[in-house]
């Protein structure tokens, strides 16, 4: 997997109504954060667990 960044990001696709996740690349693992709530908790994945997921995800994607 390619490191993403220690800067918190969103999708490309996400919209500007702020209701979306943010991920991050630290030191091994990806983290997961609610956008709307920036000081909130983060959840951590390893970042092969992380890419399985994302990848398995965008299999089953449709374009509705």
């Amino acid at each position: 997997m390619t490191p993403l960044s220690v800067t918190w990001r969103t999708s490309t696709r996400s919209g500007t109504q702020g209701q979306c996740v943010e991920v991050r690349y630290v030191e091994g693992r990806v983290e997961v954060r609610d956008s709307k709530d920036q000081d909130g908790p983060a959840l951590a994945f390893p970042a092969v667990i992380w890419s399985k997921f994302v990848g398995s995800a965008g299999a089953h994607r449709t374009n509705a």
